[in-house]
């Protein structure tokens, strides 16, 4: 049973700084892309970063630059390392991986004051 499991969201003024983790069961990790998606009410849900089995790595242009995704084999553990947080990266952030079908983490809620 694949499972992730998302933590470190919460509520940081602009300019702040945060890093959302995944700890993902049931895959072999070192094997798997994984990738953070972002939503806000009413919108669809969007790529923020993506990293390889190998760790290359993709963002959006909108975080590009401030964004950082990582991963740790040996923890099975993705990392976003958000820097420089504005208020419209205010969203509900998901963890991500596809193993013969897609996978979604619960979700974890960051909100960026102004």
């Amino acid at each position: 049973q694949v499972q992730l499991v998302e933590s470190g969201g919460g509520l940081v003024q602009a300019g702040g700084s945060l890093r959302l983790s995944c700890v993902a069961s049931g895959i072999i990790f070192s094997d798997n892309g994984m990738a953070w998606y972002r939503q806000t009410p009413g919108k669809q849900r969007e790529l923020v970063a993506r990293i390889t089995s190998g760790s290359n790595t993709n963002y959006a242009d909108s975080v590009k630059g401030r964004f950082t995704i990582s991963r740790d084999n040996a923890k099975n553990t993705v990392y976003l390392q958000m820097n420089s947080l504005k208020p419209e990266d205010t969203a509900v952030y998901y963890c991500f991986t596809y193993y013969w079908r897609d996978y979604w983490g619960q979700g974890t809620q960051v909100t960026v004051s102004s």
